[in-house]
C-alpha cells in the first residue's frame, strides 16, 4: 500500500532547520527528562474538579534494544498509559518507543481501546525503521471479526528529523526546562495513523495553576500537528520548572489530565526511580472477571485448607494447647511467650496437654501468680 501524502508544510528547509536544533540538544539535557508521572484524568468543567475518572501516565528510562542480528544498543524508552473514558465509553490506550538520545526513533507501537458493546475495538500501528527507512503496519481488530492489517512504508530521504509521538513527549521535556523556544519551531513529524505531516511547537508563556490546593507558575507549550487531510490536532502542556506536567490538554476533548500530588512541587526534578507502571486503583468486585476468579479461588483454597487439616490432626491439638497455656498464665509479652512455647514443643506425634499430658512450659514460681490475675 502506498503510503499517505506528504503535509504541505513539509519541505526540506523545515528539515534542515529541525535536524540543526535537534544537533543542538545535549545527552546531559535529556537525562534530566528521565523520570515516571503520574496525571489524574478528570472532565472538563464537571465539578467536583479533583475528582478522577481516569489515570494517565508516563515514564522514559534507559534501556536496551536489539533487533535479530544486530548488536544491542542503549537507547530510552518512552511509555504511556491511559485509561479513562471518551464520549462516556471506558477507554484505554498505551504507547511504547524506544528512541536513540539523538529523538531518532527506531522502534514504536500506539494501542488504543474502546470497550463498546457488545463488539470493543481496538486499534494498533506499529512503526519499525530499517537500513531502507521505515514501515508502519496498521491493525484494526473489532470484536470477534477477523483483524485488518495493512502496512507501507516510507524511504529514509523522507525520515531526516522527523519526529514520532514518543520522542515527541520528549522534546516537550526538553523544551519545559529551558522555558524558551524559537518562535517558529517545527519538525517534520508522523502522527498516530503513521501519516506524514509536521509538529509545530509554540510558548504560550508562564501562567498561574493549581495544583491540588496549592496554586505555582507553569511554562505553557501549545503543540499542534498538521496532517494533510483532516483537521490539526492542538494539544496545551503545562509544565513546572522540573519539566514533570501539571496539566494535559487537548483541544476540544471533553477530559483533561491534571497533577493533583503537591509534594511534586518541592521536588527537584532528577531523575527518581519508581515503579515501572504506576498503582492504580481497582474495584474488583465490579468487574465480573475477577470476582468470578475470586470466588473460584476461595472454594479451592477452602477445600485445601480442610484436607490438611483432616490430614493433620496435631494441628488442632498444637492450637488448643497454646490456647490453654496462654489463658492460664496471662502474660504480659505475648509474643516472646509464643516464641518460649513452640521452641519447647515435642516432636510432632508426641501427646499435648490437652490430651492428657504436662504443659511443656514451666509453671509459675511458687508464690508468683499468673501476670494478669488480680
Amino acid at each position: 500500500m502506498e503510503p499517505p501524502p506528504e503535509s504541505p508544510r513539509d519541505t526540506p528547509s523545515v528539515a534542515d532547520a529541525a535536524a540543526e536544533f535537534l544537533s543542538l540538544i545535549g545527552l546531559k539535557e535529556l537525562e534530566w527528562c528521565l523520570f515516571a508521572e503520574t496525571l489524574a484524568v478528570v472532565a472538563v468543567g464537571a465539578p467536583p474538579r479533583d475528582k478522577a475518572e481516569g489515570q494517565w501516565w508516563m515514564a522514559a528510562q534507559w534501556a536496551p534494544y536489539q533487533r535479530e542480528g544486530e548488536p544491542v544498543q542503549s537507547c530510552i524508552l518512552v511509555q504511556t498509559r491511559f485509561r479513562g473514558k471518551r464520549d462516556g465509553v471506558p477507554a484505554s490506550s498505551s504507547l511504547k518507543a524506544y528512541v536513540t538520545w539523538q529523538l531518532e526513533t527506531l522502534e514504536q507501537e500506539e494501542q488504543e481501546r474502546l470497550e463498546l458493546r457488545p463488539h470493543p475495538t481496538e486499534k494498533t500501528t506499529h512503526i519499525v525503521s530499517h537500513q531502507h527507512g521505515m514501515t508502519v503496519t496498521k491493525t484494526l481488530q473489532e470484536g470477534e471479526a477477523e483483524p485488518q492489517c495493512h502496512s507501507f512504508s516510507y524511504s529514509r530521504a523522507k525520515l531526516r528529523a522527523r519526529l514520532l509521538e514518543g520522542a515527541s513527549l520528549l522534546l516537550l521535556r526538553v523544551l519545559a526546562r529551558r522555558q524558551t523556544m524559537p518562535p517558529d519551531l517545527v519538525f517534520p513529524a508522523i502522527n498516530s495513523e503513521g501519516d506524514l505531516c509536521t509538529c509545530s511547537y509554540s510558548a504560550l508563556g508562564i501562567q498561574r495553576q493549581a495544583v491540588g490546593s496549592a496554586e505555582t507558575e507553569v511554562f505553557v507549550i501549545e503543540r499542534a500537528v498538521h496532517a494533510s487531510t483532516g483537521a490539526t490536532a492542538v494539544w496545551h502542556s503545562s509544565f513546572l520548572p522540573s519539566g514533570r506536567l501539571a496539566q494535559l490538554m487537548q483541544i476540544g476533548s471533553p477530559v483533561l489530565m491534571l497533577l493533583q500530588d503537591e509534594s511534586i512541587l518541592s521536588k527537584s526534578g532528577r531523575f527518581e526511580p519508581q515503579l515501572p507502571f504506576p498503582k492504580e486503583p481497582l474495584d474488583w468486585e465490579e468487574d465480573m472477571e475477577l470476582y468470578s476468579y475470586f470466588l473460584d479461588r476461595k472454594e479451592e483454597l477452602q477445600l485445601s485448607h480442610a484436607a490438611y487439616l483432616q490430614q493433620h490432626p496435631e494441628v488442632r491439638a498444637l492450637l488448643s494447647d497454646f490456647l490453654q497455656a496462654l489463658l492460664l498464665q496471662q502474660p504480659h509479652d505475648t509474643i516472646s511467650f509464643a516464641a518460649e512455647f513452640f521452641a519447647h514443643q515435642r516432636p510432632i506425634g508426641t501427646p499435648f496437654a490437652s490430651t492428657g499430658a504436662a504443659s511443656p512450659l514451666p509453671s509459675s514460681p511458687a508464690g508468683h501468680p499468673p501476670a494478669n490475675s488480680k
